[in-house]
């Protein structure tokens, strides 16, 4: 089966209204800012949010992270009710990120989110979707591009630079980084490079949140 059927099967399977989420997508992209919200360079509490998958579960697995330090830890699991469709994860994986966010005691000053902000075909990837859900600046990062070209370190989107290439670790691939909301280019990239620490090629909050998925996955389903 091609690509753009099993896409057609998946949305007559579980009655998708692609049309209908593409513009609500469009809609929502129009309250995105892309400045800076706050000095980011007074942030105390970092956090960072990862989903962990088995079978037809998920967990959302989100850590707060200072000075070295692990404050706070929480999650959520649930039965995914929405089929994995490129340029919609938003809609298969938000509902147990915003529960798992919910059961902070206090909220970060900003989220590292394992996929795309703005780089996306229209401007809403799932970094931008939560933290217009909870109303926190949120940074995308990637492994893939999901949208865009890129010219040297930038990444352009409708001629405009939406991200940026970063080598993190040197002979591993770069990763893509985008504002998600409340925050500028510049400013995420530069927590990027801040919170990465060697040898890993992600920010730190998101390892810890990934490590710590892993764990409940493993508690939950010993897998």
């Amino acid at each position: 089966m091609h690509k753009k059927e099993e896409i057609e099967s998946l949305v007559k399977k579980y009655n998708i209204d692609l049309d209908k989420l593409k513009k609500e997508q469009i809609k929502l992209s129009k309250s995105i800012n892309i400045k800076d919200s706050i000095n980011f360079d007074l942030s105390q509490r970092i956090a960072g949010i990862d989903n962990i998958f088995f079978k037809n579960r998920i967990i959302s697995a989100v850590v707060v992270f200072s000075e070295g330090e692990i404050l706070e830890q929480e999650y959520s699991e649930d039965k995914i009710r929405f089929p994995y469709l490129s340029c919609f994860r938003a809609y298969r994986e938000l509902p147990t990120m915003i529960e798992a966010f919910n059961k902070l005691d206090e909220k970060p000053d900003f989220v590292f989110i394992r996929g795309n902000g703005v780089l996306h075909p229209r401007g809403i990837g799932i970094a931008s979707h939560f933290s217009l859900s909870v109303n926190v600046p949120t940074i995308g990062i990637t492994d893939s591009l999901l949208a865009g070209e890129i010219k040297g370190e930038d990444i352009l989107l409708n001629n405009k630079i939406a991200g940026k290439v970063i080598q993190t670790k040197q002979g591993a691939r770069p990763i893509y980084v985008s504002p998600g909301n409340f925050i500028s280019l510049n400013s995420a990239v530069n927590l990027v490079k801040r919170f990465t620490i060697p040898p890993h090629k992600i920010p730190e909050p998101l390892t810890l949140a990934r490590k710590y998925g892993k764990n409940v996955r493993k508690e939950l389903f010993n897998a």
